[in-house]
């Protein structure tokens, strides 16, 4: 059973309305699920390879055929643009079509064909807008092949720098310069991207989930309240290596010992801070790694993420000073680097409610969710009024081929994101 067949079987065709067509989602979806798609039923589209290519392809058929003027910039974004009854910033909607290694159909994909829905339904009610709109692709947002995410849309904000694409290599080694001069750009019309770029009133993206917020609340939508930042701190233990069994145990200075409490410690430093919060110790590396020696040196990385850039800050501080104090306490050296640091994106109160209110419209009770993963919404809010809607994810599961969201969701997404539109359309 192919992904329309699974979309389609338990589809309420009374969702199908206004122009809204749930079958012609469900087949686009399909469509583009087979371009890199893995024997494991998932689909490997890296950033700016062959396969986002391809799929950036297909939509800009589908775009033509709704009527839109498509362009592209030297990052490789995808705009569809629809005229409306005034000129000027155009409302715009959006997300990517690159995944991760062996990922899911939805996370991407939904964000672009549900804003081109729009577009078809307008097409086939006649109605037509009271300001420009635009459908967006942005180009690598995982950022699986260089390791560095939402290339496109920082690209497109201006905030990509030359001495980012001379460091990065995929993991065959080919220079990021390289990759796009194959792609058909270059790495000096990526860096001229944000130059010329559409002027946009408003984005606002549809994405699944990603979470059980929605599934644990039994809501097809919700209200994204904002998206947090990451900051990654980077911590090593310095101690004395030893044979497990010639040392004496009093004396030792283990730095996987004081690893594993400064580990076990920092989940209960998200909830001193903020409700939204979170710490999570993901990579650790032990040196030598002997099973009968004692540790030399232990490497960490702590993931940081708030929505809020000050407690963010400030629970990146406790575990800065937490390190400090078990080192000391275990007269071991600490080092700690901060490798990276993004401001989180508190979405706008009054964007939030304007889809609660449009989700008032189909009975769906706001739900207002905090994002912990990034979105090429973080990066365009930086310089814009920008907004987003979650829709639900079956058990939260995604970057997985088991990601799934039913069509039924996906159809009321698009419903709610239409209404929204329109009514950001009618405000001068």
């Amino acid at each position: 059973m192919n992904l329309y067949q699974q979309l389609i079987k338990d589809y309420n065709q009374e969702l199908t309305h206004s122009g809204v067509n749930g079958e012609r989602l469900a087949s686009r979806l399909e469509e583009l699920s087979v371009i890199g798609l893995m024997v494991s039923g998932g689909v490997t589209r890296p950033g700016y390879s062959a396969e986002e290519k391809e799929a950036k392809e297909l939509v800009i058929k589908w775009m033509k055929n709704a009527g839109l003027t498509v362009t592209s910039d030297g990052a490789g974004n995808v705009f569809g643009r629809l005229a409306g009854k005034t000129e000027g910033p155009s409302i715009a909607s959006g997300s990517h079509v690159d995944s991760v290694p062996n990922g899911g159909h939805f996370d991407g994909p939904l964000g672009v064909l549900s804003a081109l829905e729009v577009a078809e339904s307008w097409k086939e009610t006649g109605y037509i807008p009271e300001k420009p709109y635009e459908v967006v692709i942005f180009s690598d947002e995982e950022g699986s092949r260089f390791k560095s995410s939402l290339t496109g849309s920082r690209a497109f904000m201006g905030q990509l720098r030359p001495e980012e694409l001379d460091s990065l290599r995929d993991e065959n080694g080919k220079s990021f310069r390289d990759v796009l001069n194959e792609y058909g750009s270059s790495a000096e019309e990526c860096l001229k991207a944000g130059e010329n770029r559409p002027e946009i009133e408003t984005f606002v993206e549809v994405h699944i989930e990603q979470g059980k917020v929605l599934e644990r609340e039994n809501q097809p939508v919700g209200v994204v309240k904002g998206i947090a930042g990451p900051a990654s701190l980077e911590v090593t233990f310095t101690g004395e290596a030893g044979h497990a069994g010639n040392t004496p145990m009093a004396g030792r200075k283990d730095p996987l010992v004081a690893a594993s409490l400064f580990v076990a410690a920092i989940e209960n430093f998200p909830k001193q801070v903020s409700d939204t919060a979170v710490a999570t110790v993901g990579k650790l590396n032990v040196h030598p790694n002997g099973f009968n020696v004692i540790a030399q040196k232990v490497i960490l990385t702590v993931d940081i993420r708030d929505i809020f850039e000050e407690s963010r800050d400030q629970l990146l501080d406790q575990i800065k000073t937490n390190a400090v104090k078990i080192a000391e306490e275990r007269s071991i050296g600490v080092q700690m680097k901060l490798n990276a640091k993004i401001k989180p994106l508190p979405i706008n109160e009054s964007l939030q409610a304007g889809i609660a209110e449009s989700l008032g419209k189909f009975n769906i009770n706001p739900v207002y969710i905090p994002s912990g993963a990034g979105h090429d919404t973080m990066i365009v809010g930086t310089e814009m009024p920008a907004a987003m809607l979650f829709v639900r994810s079956r058990d939260g599961i995604s970057h997985n081929p088991q990601e799934w969201t039913s069509l039924n969701d996906c159809v009321y997404g698009v419903h709610v994101l239409k209404d929204f539109v329109e009514g950001l359309m009618k405000k001068q």
